[in-house]
């Protein structure tokens, strides 16, 4: 996969191209990337790439010179090209396995108050924007972006690591321990060290129902779970629910 970056600032993602699992990528020839930066393609002496928008208000707009060379170098048309805004479609894990599944990608960081709309409405295949904020550098939603898609890649990350994921498979991962099985007065859930597969996938599987339930229930649709997981979600339910951490799910409080 090939993910060209254009930015008026590409030095905020170089690097996180550098180091950790996608520098790993790149060098196993997993992942190749590019940084653009859009300022290459102003013709002025002042390489100006911003001015007044239209009809007044706060705020400077990216022109749509310097943006339209900058694509038309990188291959939009013909490239899926995304542009990173808040007014965007919300950002999900199938659209970012439905991203991974692209060998190019192309994404905009904006800048000010955004971008011309024409280069939008001919160069842009997807607006997408990862949460419901605003933030003044679409470098980080760029590369929140591009952490979501890349690890999806066969061979970056095991698929057994992935399968086990939050969303993976449309509920949020249950709660992971390590070593010492008891830390102070806190302790590992007696299930996961019992041994006992069978009751460890049962106790995982609640416990990601319940956290799903509290946190997130919107995601938890009874007609679309498996029978065994409609039947532990109305047992949740019926239990209280998920538990605050030092207690139930997330772990055992033992007062010595």
């Amino acid at each position: 996969m090939k993910i060209t970056v254009l930015s008026l600032f590409p030095e905020i993602m170089r690097g996180f191209f550098e180091v950790s699992i996608m520098k790993r990528a790149i060098v196993a020839g997993l992942i190749e990337y590019s940084l653009v930066n859009i300022r290459d393609y102003a013709t002025d002496k002042h390489r100006k790439c911003d001015d007044e928008v239209f009809g007044g208000g706060a705020g400077m707009l990216m022109k749509p010179e310097p943006l339209d060379a900058a694509l038309l170098a990188a291959g939009s048309p013909g490239v899926r090209t995304i542009y990173v805004t808040p007014s965007g479609r919300l950002f999900n894990q199938a659209m970012a396995q439905e991203l991974a599944a692209e060998d190019n990608l192309v994404i905009l960081c904006g800048h000010y108050e955004g971008i011309d709309q024409r280069i939008i409405d001919s160069r842009v295949t997807d607006e997408i924007s990862i949460g419901d904020y605003v933030l003044s550098s679409g470098e980080v939603a760029a590369m929140v972006l591009v952490d979501a898609i890349y690890r999806l890649r066969p061979g970056v990350i095991s698929g057994e690591s992935l399968e086990e994921e939050s969303f993976s498979k449309g509920i949020l991962e249950y709660p992971q321990y390590t070593r010492p099985a008891k830390y102070g007065i806190l302790r590992v859930p007696d299930v996961l060290v019992s041994g006992n597969h069978a009751q460890i996938a049962r106790w995982r599987l609640k416990a990601s129902l319940a956290k799903t339930l509290a946190y997130r229930p919107e995601l938890l649709s009874k007609d679309s779970l498996p029978g065994e997981a409609a039947a532990l979600l109305r047992e949740t339910i019926d239990e209280g629910g998920w538990h605050e951490p030092g207690t139930g799910y997330t772990g055992r409080t033992d007062q010595e």
